[in-house]
C-alpha cells in the first residue's frame, strides 16, 4: 500500500474525516484514511449527542463514530493506524508520513480537527460529559432552570453564556481578569442579560460533585481569597487549538493557526482540501464537520476528474 499512489488520503477520523471517506469511497476513489492517535476525534469524549439529525433519542459519541466508520468501510474505505508525523505538499505528488513510512496520493483531505483548551484542575477530567462541557449548543438543553458557570472572557465565553440564558436559571461568567477580551457588541449583549452575573479576578481551582457536578472551588487572583459556587454545570470557553502543527510552512494558516479555506474546503494548494474544525473556528459542530467532509470529498472527486 505504501508503494502505490492513492487517489485520496484523508488525515483524521472524526465526523469530517469519516464523512469524507464515505463520499470518496462511494465515488470509487478507494480512499485511505489515517486514524491518528485518538481515533474518532472529539465525539469519542461525548457521552450523549442529541443534535445530530436522525437520532431522535440521541446517540453516544462512541456509537456515532462506530457507525460512521462501519459505513465508510462498507463502501471500500481503507484505514491506516498511526499518526501523521509530517507532510510534503510541495511536490507534484503529495506525501504524508506515518513515522518513517511514506504514503503518496493525488489529493489529500485534512480533517485533523481542533482540541479545546482545558483548565487542568482537579475534577475536570472526572466530570467531562457529566457537568463539564465545552459546547453550550450541544449541552445547554440539559441545564434548564439550573445554575451554570462559564469560564473565560473572550467572544466564545460570552456567546456561550448568552446562549445558556435560554435554558439556565442563572449563568455565572468566571474571568481571571477585571476586563473582558470579547468584542464590544458581545459585552453589551451579555451585560444586558439579567440572568448573567460576573465573577471578576477569579479562577477555578477545583470542580466538585458526586456523580454529577455540584459546585466549584474558586480563588481570587488579586486577593487570594477562597470561595465556592454551587452549580450544576461548568462550560470551559478558553479557546481551541487547531491540530495544524505539521502543516506549518506547507499551507496558509490564519493568525489562530486554522487552515485558510476558500469555497469552504479549498486550501492554497490545488488538490489539498480541509474539512471540519481544522478550518472552522466558529461552528465546531459534528454536523457542520460532516458537511464539510462531504464537500471536501466531492471537490477532490472533481479535482481528480480534471487531471
Amino acid at each position: 500500500m505504501r508503494d502505490e499512489i492513492a487517489n485520496v488520503i484523508i488525515i483524521g477520523s472524526g465526523p469530517a474525516g469519516l464523512t469524507a471517506a464515505l463520499y470518496a469511497s462511494r465515488a470509487g476513489l478507494a480512499p485511505r484514511l489515517v486514524e491518528g492517535d485518538s481515533p474518532g476525534g472529539q465525539p469519542m469524549t461525548t457521552a450523549m449527542i442529541e443534535n445530530f439529525p436522525g437520532f431522535p433519542k440521541g446517540i453516544s459519541g462512541v456509537e456515532l463514530i462506530s457507525r460512521m466508520r462501519e459505513q465508510a468501510g462498507r463502501f471500500g474505505a481503507k484505514f491506516l493506524n498511526g499518526q501523521v508525523t509530517r507532510v510534503d505538499f510541495k511536490k507534484k505528488i503529495p506525501a504524508v508520513f506515518i513515522k518513517e513510512n511514506q504514503y503518496k496520493a493525488k489529493s489529500v483531505i485534512i480533517a485533523t480537527g481542533a482540541n479545546p483548551r482545558w483548565l487542568g484542575v482537579p475534577g475536570e477530567d472526572k466530570f467531562k460529559g457529566r457537568g463539564v462541557s465545552v459546547c453550550a449548543t450541544c449541552d445547554g438543553f440539559f441545564y434548564r432552570d439550573k445554575v451554570v458557570a462559564v469560564v473565560g472572557g473572550g467572544d466564545s465565553a460570552l456567546e456561550e453564556a448568552v446562549f445558556l440564558t435560554r435554558f439556565a436559571k442563572k449563568v455565572v461568567i468566571i474571568h481571571r481578569r477585571d476586563k473582558l477580551r470579547a468584542s464590544k457588541l458581545l459585552q453589551e449583549r451579555a451585560r444586558a442579560q439579567e440572568k448573567i452575573e460576573f465573577f471578576w479576578d477569579t479562577v477555578v481551582e477545583k470542580i466538585k460533585g458526586n456523580k454529577l457536578v455540584e459546585g466549584l472551588e474558586l480563588r481570587g487572583t488579586k486577593t487570594g481569597e477562597a470561595s465556592s459556587l454551587a452549580c450544576s454545570g461548568v462550560f470551559i470557553a478558553i479557546g481551541h487549538e487547531p491540530n495544524t502543527k505539521i502543516f506549518e510552512n506547507q499551507l496558509d494558516l490564519d493568525q489562530k493557526g486554522y487552515i485558510k479555506a476558500k469555497s469552504f474546503v479549498e486550501t492554497n494548494i490545488e488538490g489539498i482540501f480541509a474539512a471540519g474544525d481544522v478550518a472552522d473556528s466558529h461552528f465546531r459542530q459534528a454536523i457542520t464537520a460532516s458537511a464539510t467532509g462531504c464537500m471536501a470529498a466531492m471537490m477532490a472527486e472533481e479535482y481528480l476528474a480534471r487531471q
